[in-house]
Protein backbone atom coordinates (compact mmCIF):
# COMPACT_ATOMS: atom_id res chain seq x y z
CA UNK A 1 0.00 0.00 0.00
CA UNK A 2 2.91 2.16 -0.04
CA UNK A 3 2.95 2.86 -3.49
CA UNK A 4 -0.19 3.49 -3.60
CA UNK A 5 -0.31 6.02 -0.91
CA UNK A 6 2.63 7.81 -2.60
CA UNK A 7 0.97 7.88 -5.96
CA UNK A 8 -2.86 8.67 -5.05
CA UNK A 9 -1.56 12.60 -5.02
CA UNK A 10 -1.08 12.51 -9.01
CA UNK A 11 -4.96 12.25 -8.78
CA UNK A 12 -5.83 15.67 -7.43
CA UNK A 13 -2.98 17.02 -8.86
CA UNK A 14 -3.87 16.52 -12.45
CA UNK A 15 -8.00 17.40 -11.74
CA UNK A 16 -6.52 20.74 -11.27
CA UNK A 17 -4.13 20.95 -13.81
CA UNK A 18 -6.62 20.32 -16.49
CA UNK A 19 -9.40 23.42 -15.19
CA UNK A 20 -6.56 25.83 -14.91
CA UNK A 21 -5.44 25.78 -18.50
CA UNK A 22 -8.30 24.62 -20.62
CA UNK A 23 -11.36 24.72 -18.94
CA UNK A 24 -11.84 27.96 -17.01
CA UNK A 25 -11.11 30.27 -19.73
CA UNK A 26 -13.70 29.13 -21.48
CA UNK A 27 -16.06 28.65 -18.49
CA UNK A 28 -15.60 32.68 -17.57
CA UNK A 29 -16.27 33.87 -20.82
CA UNK A 30 -18.94 31.52 -21.51
CA UNK A 31 -20.31 31.69 -18.42
CA UNK A 32 -19.68 34.76 -16.57
CA UNK A 33 -19.80 36.90 -19.47
CA UNK A 34 -15.96 38.12 -18.94
CA UNK A 35 -15.03 39.90 -22.45
CA UNK A 36 -12.20 38.24 -24.25
CA UNK A 37 -9.35 40.77 -24.50
CA UNK A 38 -9.17 41.44 -20.51
CA UNK A 39 -9.60 37.31 -20.04
CA UNK A 40 -6.60 36.71 -22.37
CA UNK A 41 -4.46 39.74 -20.69
CA UNK A 42 -5.17 37.94 -16.82
CA UNK A 43 -4.21 34.58 -18.11
CA UNK A 44 -0.96 36.09 -19.82
CA UNK A 45 0.20 38.15 -16.51
CA UNK A 46 -0.79 34.56 -14.06
CA UNK A 47 0.80 32.58 -16.49
CA UNK A 48 3.83 34.47 -16.62
CA UNK A 49 4.08 34.91 -13.07
CA UNK A 50 3.71 31.10 -12.83
CA UNK A 51 6.66 30.44 -15.53
CA UNK A 52 9.00 32.70 -13.16
CA UNK A 53 7.81 31.39 -9.68
CA UNK A 54 8.87 27.85 -10.48
CA UNK A 55 12.61 28.02 -9.95
CA UNK A 56 12.23 30.29 -7.06
CA UNK A 57 10.06 27.77 -5.62
CA UNK A 58 12.30 24.84 -6.27
CA UNK A 59 15.46 26.34 -4.98
CA UNK A 60 12.79 27.11 -1.56
CA UNK A 61 12.21 23.51 -1.53
CA UNK A 62 15.88 22.27 -1.46
CA UNK A 63 17.33 25.13 0.96
CA UNK A 64 14.58 23.86 3.27
CA UNK A 65 14.26 20.09 3.02
CA UNK A 66 13.21 19.64 7.05
CA UNK A 67 10.30 21.35 5.90
CA UNK A 68 9.24 20.14 2.79
CA UNK A 69 6.38 17.97 4.22
CA UNK A 70 4.83 21.42 6.12
CA UNK A 71 5.43 23.45 2.68
CA UNK A 72 3.25 20.47 0.46
CA UNK A 73 0.42 20.53 2.99
CA UNK A 74 0.46 24.69 2.75
CA UNK A 75 0.56 24.44 -0.85
CA UNK A 76 -2.25 21.81 -1.03
CA UNK A 77 -4.79 23.44 1.86
CA UNK A 78 -4.27 27.07 -1.20
CA UNK A 79 -4.69 25.02 -3.99
CA UNK A 80 -8.00 23.14 -2.37
CA UNK A 81 -9.03 27.09 -1.54
CA UNK A 82 -8.13 28.67 -5.02
CA UNK A 83 -9.76 25.41 -6.92
CA UNK A 84 -12.96 26.05 -5.52
CA UNK A 85 -13.13 30.34 -5.59
CA UNK A 86 -12.04 29.86 -8.70
CA UNK A 87 -15.13 27.59 -10.04
CA UNK A 88 -17.38 29.78 -7.58
CA UNK A 89 -16.89 33.52 -7.68
CA UNK A 90 -18.66 35.72 -5.02
CA UNK A 91 -21.16 38.34 -6.89
CA UNK A 92 -19.88 41.48 -6.66
CA UNK A 93 -16.41 41.13 -6.97
CA UNK A 94 -14.93 42.47 -10.09
CA UNK A 95 -14.51 39.14 -12.67
CA UNK A 96 -10.97 40.05 -13.96
CA UNK A 97 -9.56 40.96 -10.42
CA UNK A 98 -10.98 38.03 -9.33
CA UNK A 99 -9.59 35.21 -11.86
CA UNK A 100 -6.46 36.88 -11.45
CA UNK A 101 -5.75 36.93 -7.99
CA UNK A 102 -7.06 33.05 -7.74
CA UNK A 103 -5.40 32.43 -10.68
CA UNK A 104 -1.70 33.02 -9.34
CA UNK A 105 -2.65 31.44 -5.93
CA UNK A 106 -4.07 28.55 -8.10
CA UNK A 107 -0.85 28.08 -10.18
CA UNK A 108 1.68 28.79 -7.05
CA UNK A 109 0.03 25.85 -4.71
CA UNK A 110 -0.08 23.84 -7.31
CA UNK A 111 3.79 24.14 -8.66
CA UNK A 112 4.90 24.31 -4.61
CA UNK A 113 2.94 20.81 -4.51
CA UNK A 114 3.99 19.73 -7.23
CA UNK A 115 7.69 20.16 -7.36
CA UNK A 116 8.35 18.80 -4.06
CA UNK A 117 6.16 16.11 -4.95
CA UNK A 118 8.04 14.79 -7.93
CA UNK A 119 11.50 15.49 -6.48
CA UNK A 120 10.07 12.51 -3.26
CA UNK A 121 9.08 10.46 -6.38
CA UNK A 122 13.11 11.14 -7.60
CA UNK A 123 14.32 10.03 -4.26
CA UNK A 124 12.38 6.62 -4.29
CA UNK A 125 14.13 3.60 -5.59
CA UNK A 126 12.38 2.36 -8.78
CA UNK A 127 11.74 -0.72 -7.35
CA UNK A 128 9.20 0.50 -5.46
CA UNK A 129 6.60 1.39 -8.65
CA UNK A 130 5.39 4.54 -6.89
CA UNK A 131 6.03 6.70 -10.54
CA UNK A 132 3.53 3.73 -12.16
CA UNK A 133 0.90 4.57 -9.23
CA UNK A 134 1.51 8.40 -10.03
CA UNK A 135 0.96 8.09 -13.54
CA UNK A 136 -2.12 5.65 -13.47
CA UNK A 137 -3.80 7.88 -10.73
CA UNK A 138 -2.68 11.10 -12.32
CA UNK A 139 -4.49 9.43 -16.19
CA UNK A 140 -7.64 8.67 -14.06
CA UNK A 141 -7.79 12.21 -12.53
CA UNK A 142 -7.41 13.86 -15.92
CA UNK A 143 -10.00 12.16 -17.33
CA UNK A 144 -12.63 12.93 -14.58
CA UNK A 145 -11.43 16.33 -14.63
CA UNK A 146 -11.79 16.14 -18.67
CA UNK A 147 -15.49 14.69 -18.22
CA UNK A 148 -17.41 16.14 -14.63
CA UNK A 149 -16.90 19.84 -15.03
CA UNK A 150 -18.27 19.51 -18.64
CA UNK A 151 -20.97 17.59 -18.56
CA UNK A 152 -22.14 20.24 -15.08
CA UNK A 153 -21.60 23.09 -17.45
CA UNK A 154 -23.31 21.54 -20.49
CA UNK A 155 -26.68 20.58 -17.58
CA UNK A 156 -29.34 22.78 -16.42
CA UNK A 157 -28.17 27.05 -16.06
CA UNK A 158 -29.39 26.70 -12.67
CA UNK A 159 -27.93 24.04 -11.24
CA UNK A 160 -24.22 24.79 -11.97
CA UNK A 161 -23.25 26.78 -9.24
CA UNK A 162 -24.69 24.12 -6.97
CA UNK A 163 -22.90 21.18 -8.83
CA UNK A 164 -19.61 23.13 -9.09
CA UNK A 165 -19.66 23.31 -5.06
CA UNK A 166 -20.04 19.91 -4.75
CA UNK A 167 -17.41 19.01 -7.24
CA UNK A 168 -15.10 21.71 -5.43
CA UNK A 169 -16.00 20.06 -2.20
CA UNK A 170 -15.30 16.54 -3.67
CA UNK A 171 -11.95 17.77 -5.02
CA UNK A 172 -10.92 19.22 -1.64
CA UNK A 173 -11.76 15.75 0.24
CA UNK A 174 -9.49 14.32 -2.26
CA UNK A 175 -6.40 16.59 -2.21
CA UNK A 176 -6.57 16.21 1.61
CA UNK A 177 -7.09 12.30 1.86
CA UNK A 178 -3.80 12.09 -0.67
CA UNK A 179 -1.70 14.41 1.13
CA UNK A 180 -2.81 12.72 4.47
CA UNK A 181 -1.71 9.07 2.43
CA UNK A 182 1.32 10.82 1.34
CA UNK A 183 2.97 12.04 4.89
CA UNK A 184 1.78 9.28 6.56
CA UNK A 185 1.86 5.89 4.81
CA UNK A 186 4.16 6.47 1.58
CA UNK A 187 7.70 5.59 1.78
CA UNK A 188 10.29 8.02 3.04
CA UNK A 189 12.60 9.24 -0.14
CA UNK A 190 16.34 8.86 0.30
CA UNK A 191 18.92 11.20 1.73
CA UNK A 192 20.54 12.70 -1.65
CA UNK A 193 24.47 11.49 -1.90
CA UNK A 194 27.24 13.06 -1.36
CA UNK A 195 27.51 13.94 -4.96
CA UNK A 196 24.16 15.82 -4.29
CA UNK A 197 21.91 13.11 -6.16
CA UNK A 198 19.80 10.42 -5.00
CA UNK A 199 18.35 7.80 -6.98
CA UNK A 200 17.76 8.53 -10.84
CA UNK A 201 14.13 9.93 -11.57
CA UNK A 202 12.20 8.10 -13.48
CA UNK A 203 11.99 9.08 -16.87
CA UNK A 204 8.01 8.31 -17.20
CA UNK A 205 6.42 11.13 -19.02
CA UNK A 206 4.21 13.00 -16.28
CA UNK A 207 0.06 12.86 -16.68
CA UNK A 208 -0.41 16.38 -16.94
CA UNK A 209 -1.27 16.63 -20.94
CA UNK A 210 -1.31 20.42 -21.06
CA UNK A 211 2.40 21.43 -19.75
CA UNK A 212 5.38 19.49 -18.52
CA UNK A 213 5.57 18.86 -14.59
CA UNK A 214 8.29 20.80 -13.27
CA UNK A 215 10.80 18.97 -11.38
CA UNK A 216 12.98 21.61 -10.70
CA UNK A 217 13.38 20.75 -7.06
CA UNK A 218 14.37 17.21 -7.56
CA UNK A 219 18.24 18.01 -7.29
CA UNK A 220 20.21 18.39 -3.69
CA UNK A 221 20.21 20.75 -1.53
CA UNK A 222 24.04 22.15 -1.51
CA UNK A 223 25.12 25.65 -1.54
CA UNK A 224 25.60 26.11 -4.91
CA UNK A 225 23.94 29.25 -6.62
CA UNK A 226 20.80 28.46 -8.20
CA UNK A 227 21.99 30.44 -11.22
CA UNK A 228 25.05 27.90 -11.51
CA UNK A 229 23.22 24.79 -13.55
CA UNK A 230 21.35 27.48 -16.09
CA UNK A 231 24.74 28.97 -17.08
CA UNK A 232 25.95 25.05 -17.82
CA UNK A 233 22.71 25.16 -20.10
CA UNK A 234 23.43 27.49 -21.60
CA UNK A 235 26.78 26.73 -22.65
CA UNK A 236 25.58 23.82 -24.32
CA UNK A 237 25.50 23.57 -27.87
CA UNK A 238 23.11 20.45 -27.51
CA UNK A 239 20.87 22.07 -24.85
CA UNK A 240 20.58 24.92 -26.86
CA UNK A 241 19.34 23.32 -30.28
CA UNK A 242 16.72 21.45 -28.02
CA UNK A 243 15.13 24.56 -26.85
CA UNK A 244 13.69 26.30 -30.59
CA UNK A 245 11.60 23.21 -31.52
CA UNK A 246 10.35 22.79 -28.01
CA UNK A 247 9.19 25.99 -27.90
CA UNK A 248 7.67 26.13 -31.21
CA UNK A 249 5.89 22.59 -30.63
CA UNK A 250 4.78 23.70 -26.82
CA UNK A 251 3.27 26.65 -28.15
CA UNK A 252 1.73 24.45 -30.78
CA UNK A 253 -0.08 22.51 -27.73
CA UNK A 254 -0.78 25.35 -25.78
CA UNK A 255 -2.97 27.19 -28.48
CA UNK A 256 -5.22 24.54 -29.23
CA UNK A 257 -5.72 23.76 -24.92
CA UNK A 258 -6.73 27.40 -24.94
CA UNK A 259 -9.26 27.29 -27.13
CA UNK A 260 -10.49 23.67 -27.66
CA UNK A 261 -13.87 24.50 -25.89
CA UNK A 262 -14.38 27.52 -28.04
CA UNK A 263 -14.01 25.68 -30.80
CA UNK A 264 -15.94 22.57 -29.68
CA UNK A 265 -19.05 24.90 -28.67
CA UNK A 266 -19.09 27.52 -31.42
CA UNK A 267 -17.48 25.60 -34.96
CA UNK A 268 -19.00 22.54 -34.10
CA UNK A 269 -21.73 23.48 -31.95
CA UNK A 270 -21.65 20.83 -29.49
CA UNK A 271 -20.85 21.86 -25.94
CA UNK A 272 -21.90 19.36 -24.08
CA UNK A 273 -19.86 17.03 -25.77
CA UNK A 274 -16.93 18.44 -24.90
CA UNK A 275 -16.08 16.28 -21.80
CA UNK A 276 -16.25 13.00 -24.32
CA UNK A 277 -13.36 15.08 -26.54
CA UNK A 278 -11.24 16.04 -24.18
CA UNK A 279 -11.64 12.45 -22.51
CA UNK A 280 -10.23 10.98 -26.16
CA UNK A 281 -7.89 13.43 -26.57
CA UNK A 282 -6.08 12.10 -23.12
CA UNK A 283 -6.93 9.10 -23.43
CA UNK A 284 -4.91 8.89 -27.10
CA UNK A 285 -1.52 10.17 -25.66
CA UNK A 286 -2.06 7.75 -22.15
CA UNK A 287 -2.33 5.13 -24.78
CA UNK A 288 0.24 6.12 -26.89
CA UNK A 289 2.88 6.94 -25.00
CA UNK A 290 3.67 3.48 -24.77
CA UNK A 291 3.71 3.06 -28.49
CA UNK A 292 6.19 6.12 -29.04
CA UNK A 293 8.78 4.62 -26.18
CA UNK A 294 8.85 1.37 -28.12
CA UNK A 295 9.58 2.98 -31.53
CA UNK A 296 12.10 5.56 -29.96
CA UNK A 297 14.13 2.41 -29.34
CA UNK A 298 13.69 1.32 -32.84
CA UNK A 299 14.29 4.35 -34.48
CA UNK A 300 15.15 6.86 -32.62
CA UNK A 301 13.52 9.71 -30.73
CA UNK A 302 14.08 12.42 -32.78
CA UNK A 303 12.65 10.90 -35.83
CA UNK A 304 9.77 9.45 -33.69
CA UNK A 305 9.52 12.77 -32.42
CA UNK A 306 9.10 14.49 -35.77
CA UNK A 307 6.51 11.70 -37.04
CA UNK A 308 4.22 12.78 -34.04
CA UNK A 309 4.23 16.25 -35.44
CA UNK A 310 3.60 15.28 -38.98
CA UNK A 311 0.47 13.18 -37.23
CA UNK A 312 -0.37 16.27 -35.40
CA UNK A 313 -0.40 18.59 -38.04
CA UNK A 314 -2.68 15.86 -40.22
CA UNK A 315 -5.11 16.16 -37.32
CA UNK A 316 -5.28 20.28 -37.22
CA UNK A 317 -5.43 20.49 -40.72
CA UNK A 318 -8.60 17.77 -40.56
CA UNK A 319 -9.61 20.03 -38.42
CA UNK A 320 -9.33 23.53 -40.30
CA UNK A 321 -12.26 21.52 -42.69
CA UNK A 322 -14.86 21.01 -39.84
CA UNK A 323 -18.06 22.55 -39.08
CA UNK A 324 -20.96 22.31 -37.05
CA UNK A 325 -22.10 18.61 -36.58
CA UNK A 326 -19.10 17.38 -38.03
CA UNK A 327 -18.54 15.33 -34.59
CA UNK A 328 -17.15 11.89 -35.67
CA UNK A 329 -14.37 13.42 -37.68
CA UNK A 330 -13.67 15.72 -34.81
CA UNK A 331 -12.99 12.80 -32.60
CA UNK A 332 -10.97 11.45 -34.99
CA UNK A 333 -8.89 14.42 -34.76
CA UNK A 334 -8.65 14.08 -31.22
CA UNK A 335 -7.63 10.66 -30.87
CA UNK A 336 -4.70 11.82 -33.92
CA UNK A 337 -3.93 14.87 -32.28
CA UNK A 338 -3.94 12.78 -28.67
CA UNK A 339 -1.76 10.39 -29.97
CA UNK A 340 0.82 12.60 -31.22
CA UNK A 341 0.57 14.36 -28.13
CA UNK A 342 2.01 10.77 -26.80
CA UNK A 343 5.44 11.61 -28.48
CA UNK A 344 5.45 15.42 -27.04
CA UNK A 345 5.28 13.80 -23.29
CA UNK A 346 7.53 10.98 -24.38
CA UNK A 347 10.58 11.34 -26.63
CA UNK A 348 11.79 15.35 -25.40
CA UNK A 349 13.07 14.14 -21.95
CA UNK A 350 14.72 11.69 -23.59
CA UNK A 351 16.01 13.61 -26.02
CA UNK A 352 16.86 16.28 -23.08
CA UNK A 353 19.17 13.21 -21.58
CA UNK A 354 21.22 12.79 -24.53
CA UNK A 355 21.92 16.61 -25.02
CA UNK A 356 22.81 16.84 -21.38
CA UNK A 357 25.25 13.91 -21.94
CA UNK A 358 27.70 12.55 -18.73
CA UNK A 359 29.29 16.11 -18.56
CA UNK A 360 25.67 17.30 -17.48
CA UNK A 361 24.25 14.20 -15.87
CA UNK A 362 24.09 16.18 -12.71
CA UNK A 363 21.53 18.90 -14.36
CA UNK A 364 18.96 16.52 -15.19
CA UNK A 365 16.30 18.67 -11.79
CA UNK A 366 18.06 21.88 -14.15
CA UNK A 367 17.10 20.58 -17.57
CA UNK A 368 13.64 19.67 -16.82
CA UNK A 369 13.27 22.77 -14.86
CA UNK A 370 14.30 25.07 -18.18
CA UNK A 371 11.51 22.77 -20.07
CA UNK A 372 9.23 23.71 -17.64
CA UNK A 373 9.72 27.22 -18.14
CA UNK A 374 9.37 27.35 -21.91
CA UNK A 375 6.19 25.09 -21.74
CA UNK A 376 4.53 27.80 -19.36
CA UNK A 377 5.83 30.19 -21.76
CA UNK A 378 3.98 28.91 -24.19
CA UNK A 379 0.98 28.70 -22.28
CA UNK A 380 1.25 32.16 -21.34
CA UNK A 381 1.66 33.50 -24.82
CA UNK A 382 -1.22 31.40 -25.98
CA UNK A 383 -3.73 33.15 -23.75
CA UNK A 384 -3.06 36.12 -25.82
CA UNK A 385 -4.96 34.47 -28.71
CA UNK A 386 -8.10 35.66 -26.94
CA UNK A 387 -7.38 39.42 -26.92
CA UNK A 388 -6.45 38.53 -30.75
CA UNK A 389 -9.81 36.44 -31.50
CA UNK A 390 -11.58 39.53 -29.84
CA UNK A 391 -10.10 42.20 -32.27
CA UNK A 392 -11.15 39.95 -35.02
CA UNK A 393 -14.42 39.71 -33.87
CA UNK A 394 -14.97 36.92 -32.81
CA UNK A 395 -17.65 36.67 -29.90
CA UNK A 396 -18.10 33.34 -27.87
CA UNK A 397 -21.47 31.96 -27.97
CA UNK A 398 -22.42 33.18 -32.00
CA UNK A 399 -20.68 30.69 -33.66
CA UNK A 400 -17.32 30.19 -35.02
CA UNK A 401 -15.41 31.04 -38.20
CA UNK A 402 -12.48 31.28 -40.00
CA UNK A 403 -10.66 33.40 -36.90
CA UNK A 404 -11.13 30.60 -34.37
CA UNK A 405 -10.17 28.54 -37.13
CA UNK A 406 -7.13 29.85 -37.86
CA UNK A 407 -6.10 30.30 -34.46
CA UNK A 408 -7.61 26.84 -33.28
CA UNK A 409 -5.88 24.78 -36.29
CA UNK A 410 -4.03 26.73 -38.79
CA UNK A 411 -1.67 28.67 -36.32
CA UNK A 412 -0.52 25.12 -34.23
CA UNK A 413 -0.06 23.60 -37.90
CA UNK A 414 2.35 26.32 -38.76
CA UNK A 415 3.75 25.93 -35.12
CA UNK A 416 4.54 22.35 -35.80
CA UNK A 417 6.04 22.94 -39.38
CA UNK A 418 8.47 25.37 -37.50
CA UNK A 419 9.15 22.85 -34.56
CA UNK A 420 10.46 20.13 -37.60
CA UNK A 421 12.57 22.36 -39.07
CA UNK A 422 14.48 24.06 -36.35
CA UNK A 423 14.88 20.09 -35.43
CA UNK A 424 17.88 18.62 -36.57
CA UNK A 425 20.36 15.83 -36.12
CA UNK A 426 22.29 17.82 -33.45
CA UNK A 427 19.25 17.81 -30.99
CA UNK A 428 19.97 13.50 -30.46
CA UNK A 429 22.95 11.77 -31.52
CA UNK A 430 21.88 8.08 -30.46
CA UNK A 431 19.24 5.91 -30.34
CA UNK A 432 18.08 5.42 -26.17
Amino acid sequence: MSNAAYGLLGAPLAMAALPLFVQLPAYYATHLGMALAPLGVVLFIARGIDMLQDPLLGHLLDRTPARRKRWMTLGAGALMLAFAALWLPPAGVPTGWWLAVMLVLAYGAHSLVNIAYLAWGARLPAALGGAAWREGLGLAGMLSASLIPAAILAGDPAQIRARLTVYSIAFALLMAAAIGALLRYAPAPQPPTATGEGSAPDATAETSMVAAMPQAGAGGGGRESWLAPWRELARSRAVRALLLPYFFNALAVAIPATLALFYIADQLGAPQLSGIFLACYFGAAACGLPAWTALARKWGPLRCWRLGMLLSVAGFCGAALLGQGDLVPYAIVCVAAGAALGADLALPPVLLGQALGEQLSNRLGAGFGLFTLLGKLALAIAGLTLPLLAWLDYRPGHGGGPALVAAYAIIPCLLKLLAMATSGRKTARSHP
